[in-house]
């Protein structure tokens, strides 16, 4: 089967073999393969004499075979793959042994992937494939950072710096659809624009004057993934007593921040990471409850991966990305 690896330091479009099924796994043929920042950090995490690994870690596609003692799938079922391995349970933190799948197992973006029947689910029917392959990491991220950490509410209001970015485009469309007021930034006018279009209240200009332009919102609830380049401007934002949810950071690690400011103004700092697969479950219910689409930048070929990761790299996109496989 044909698949996307890093090899020895060089991505390669290759020949591999096809996965051979183990007790409680299911074989799926994978139509489209979601992209996310993960992709392309792998790489540095395995360093220039690693064997070959399979990059990818969301994806739709159909069941092409089953392993013994698999009971819930059936040959031809439309499927989704839970990216957050051996999480299943609602918790603080991921339990011992929870691995995001791509490292170190092989991923998604190849023709068929072996996976335990615990990481399907089935494929929301209002969705098409290609729409179904991003339903992973970036929505169940959100839906976590939104609901379970933040516990957004209708009528507050969340700010999200960085508009463009998968995640940030669940998080506008999920706290819209429970009655939230949203606020994104971006340094791009069309990303600005673009976010309005899918339901932000407001954009502001990432390079502008926060203080000012936000002068007159109540923000109760921020949502962080750009690192040190906005988490203090993020922070004097933010109304006394509430919450910033951190998931990434795209910009610097490290940041310093005013503790005396930080409790005297009673803020509560909550980091997460991917989610459980009840979270999951939670997530698709309510994709379907709202009728939610994901927002799909541009598709690529598996040949073009390279051009895709580059585009991912530059930040061009507003949505995600896609791989079609076959």
């Amino acid at each position: 089967m044909k698949a996307v690896v890093f090899e020895k330091g060089q991505l390669l479009v290759k020949d591999v073999p096809t996965p051979k099924l183990k007790s409680g796994e299911v074989l799926v043929a994978i139509k489209a393969a979601g992209l996310n920042r993960r992709d392309l950090y792998t790489p540095g995490r395995l360093g220039n004499n690693s064997e070959a690994l399979i990059l990818g870690s969301d994806a739709a596609g159909v069941v092409e075979a089953i392993g013994e003692g698999v009971t819930d799938w059936k040959i031809g079922d439309e499927v989704i793959i839970n990216p957050s391995l051996r999480w299943y349970e609602q918790s603080d933190f991921p339990p011992e042994g929870f691995e995001i799948l791509s490292l170190p197992d092989n991923g998604t973006f190849a023709e068929k992937i072996a996976i335990s029947a615990e990481q399907l689910e089935k494929k929301p029917s209002h969705l098409t494939l290609e729409e179904a392959a991003v339903i992973g990491i970036s929505p169940l991220t959100g839906y976590r950072a939104l609901f379970t950490k933040g516990q957004i509410q209708a009528g507050q209001t969340v700010f999200i710096p960085g508009a463009g970015s998968g995640v940030a485009t669940f998080l506008i469309q999920m706290a819209k659809n429970v009655g939230a007021r949203v606020i994104v930034s971006s340094r791009s006018e069309e990303k600005r624009q673009a976010a309005l279009k899918i339901g932000a209240d407001l954009a502001v200009d990432t390079n502008g004057d926060w203080l000012k332009e936000l002068e007159n919102e109540t923000i109760d609830l921020v949502i962080e993934s750009v690192g040190r380049a906005t988490f203090n401007r993020s922070l004097s934002v933010l109304k006394k007593g509430g919450k910033i949810v951190v998931f990434g950071a795209t910009t610097e690690d490290v940041v310093d921040f005013d503790l005396r400011q930080f409790f005297y103004g009673q803020y509560t700092l909550l980091g997460t990471t991917m989610g459980s697969r009840e979270e999951f479950r939670a997530c698709i219910d309510h994709l379907e409850k709202y009728d939610t689409h994901p927002i799909l930048d541009r598709s690529f070929s598996m040949d073009e991966a390279q051009n895709a990761l580059d585009y991912l790299k530059e930040n061009r996109q507003f949505g995600k990305i896609v791989l079609t496989i076959s």
